[in-house]
């Protein structure tokens, strides 16, 4: 307790000096202080005790006194530091009692727990789809409101959740920090260069417990199982054909408007799909990363991979 009242006079006593001051109604916490649970005169925002208020308000201060020794990053609160250190330590002091998976948060481990318990308390009102935290239901919620709080200040592209707008702004940086030691391939996301690693490793750790078939990546076993159920939940209004995935009905959309929004930045040669697009620029860079292991002969595309296999068999 002594900790948290040294750390709040710290955030008066920053507030009370910095730039911000004129944003702070004056007396502000001298009031507060002896009051019952209060809103926030700056935002509004309603404060379940004096505590929390005083903490809340250091958030209208744009200074961050406590900085990160090895990469400079600053945070308004010593305690937001000390988890963020953990990063670089990698230290997870909080381990599950029942698979003994480590995380660097509690609220980590607690969410986590959820997995075990099954239990998904937070439900959707419209779908009935059911989730382990409340923030997955915000988020989700926004698939039916197609809100996109979330907006990129470069070019204004809009997205539901944070972590998608925080990916995109890699891509207007065009720094490229993630470089594959086996091509030389360079990538803004980590995420991009783990899915590329896999071309190499040819490993396929997801498999279909229906029938053992294997992917590389998540996403293609998910999509794989819903042939096995035969649902297609996707359907075209104009036609009313269905489709499995929401994806692919965002694509045969095009077909009807005969947009090709994608474009090949090198000849010009528009595309319905991405990924016909993706496929097109391997002949400029002359990209062959699927590769036959009993010949070796290389291909640009998984369609005539897949064919050349067949002389083998």
């Amino acid at each position: 307790m002594e900790a948290n009242i040294s750390e709040i006079r710290h955030v008066t006593s920053k507030i009370a000096h910095s730039s911000e001051r004129s944003k702070v109604p004056r007396g502000h916490f001298v009031v507060q202080l002896n009051e019952n649970p209060q809103d926030c005169e700056i935002s509004a925002k309603s404060l379940e005790d004096t505590i929390s208020l005083i903490s809340h308000s250091g958030t209208h201060m744009k200074e961050k006194p406590y900085a990160c020794d090895t990469c400079s990053k600053a945070f308004r609160k010593s305690h937001d530091l000390k988890t963020h250190v953990r990063i670089h330590t990698k230290e997870k002091p909080y381990v599950c009692e029942v698979c003994r998976q480590a995380f660097t948060q509690n609220s980590s481990l607690k969410t986590h727990l959820l997995i075990h318990y099954k239990e998904k308390p937070y439900s959707c009102e419209i779908c009935s789809k059911t989730f382990f935290q409340r923030s997955k239901l915000t988020s989700h919620l926004r698939v039916h409101t197609k809100e996109k709080p979330y907006s990129c200040d470069v070019c204004s592209k809009a997205f539901a959740k944070s972590d998608y707008l925080k990916s995109h702004l890699l891509t207007h940086s065009q720094e490229k920090h993630y470089c594959c030691n086996v091509c030389g391939k360079a990538f803004t996301l980590g995420s991009n260069f783990n899915r590329h690693i896999l071309i190499h490793t040819k490993e396929k750790p997801h498999i279909c417990e229906v029938c053992s078939k294997a992917f590389a990546h998540r996403n293609s076993l998910k999509y794989h199982l819903l042939t096995h159920s035969k649902e297609k939940p996707h359907a075209c209004e104009v036609c009313s054909k269905a489709f499995a995935h929401r994806n692919s009905l965002k694509s045969h959309l095009l077909t009807h408007s005969k947009e090709k929004p994608h474009i090949c930045e090198i000849c010009g040669k528009a595309f319905t799909k991405r990924g016909n697009l993706l496929v097109h620029l391997r002949l400029h860079t002359k990209e062959k990363p699927y590769s036959c292991d009993v010949c070796s002969k290389a291909f640009s595309d998984s369609g005539c991979f897949k064919r050349h296999l067949s002389i083998h068999s």
